[in-house]
């Protein structure tokens, strides 16, 4: 979506867990450590927020609220337990299920990738199959089939231009 230029704000969420070696800090998330991480709960600074995996994320509420004020969308990439949240906290956002076909897609993409243990791709498969089953609370699936990276795209793009054309935006 961004290079496709998408008029939009893509919100960086924060987490404590260490940059892989393709990461960029701002780019990828916000790379901090636990004490700045709690003391941005403290003050209230996180949207939402989850332990996920050993690690803590967070969604800083001051990007979203900026782009809110500026009319423009924000578009946060967030787990099962953060969008729960965030439904929430606006209950007029638009909620988009982005996912692979199915769970031996994901367990095929995971294996690719190869940045996690057995034991955590186990985890992550064990997960992957309860968040399948909290679909509902979600606006939209989108399927991100292998080489169809564009479709989906295509797909978000659309759900997005469906929703500025709604009669009564927030609902479904």
């Amino acid at each position: 979506m961004k290079e496709r230029n998408v008029e939009a704000n893509f919100i960086v969420t924060l987490t404590t867990r260490p940059p892989r070696f393709y990461e960029i800090d701002g780019i990828n998330y916000r790379f901090v450590t636990e004490p700045v991480f709690e003391k941005m709960v403290e003050n209230g600074e996180l949207l939402e927020y989850a332990r996920v995996y050993g690690n803590w994320y967070g969604v800083p509420r001051e990007s979203v609220m900026q782009s809110i004020e500026a009319g423009r969308d924000a578009i946060i990439k967030v787990d099962i337990q953060g969008a729960a949240t965030i439904k929430k906290n606006m209950p007029e956002a638009c909620f988009v299920f982005v996912t692979p076909p199915d769970v031996s897609a994901l367990s095929g993409r995971l294996k690719k990738r190869n940045t996690e243990s057995v034991s955590d791709l186990e985890l992550r498969l064990k997960t992957a199959g309860t968040e399948f089953a909290q679909l509902h609370l979600f606006d939209y699936k989108v399927l991100n089939c292998d080489g169809e990276v564009d479709a989906a795209v295509d797909d978000v793009i659309s759900i997005i231009r469906a929703e500025k054309l709604k009669v009564c935006p927030g609902q479904t």
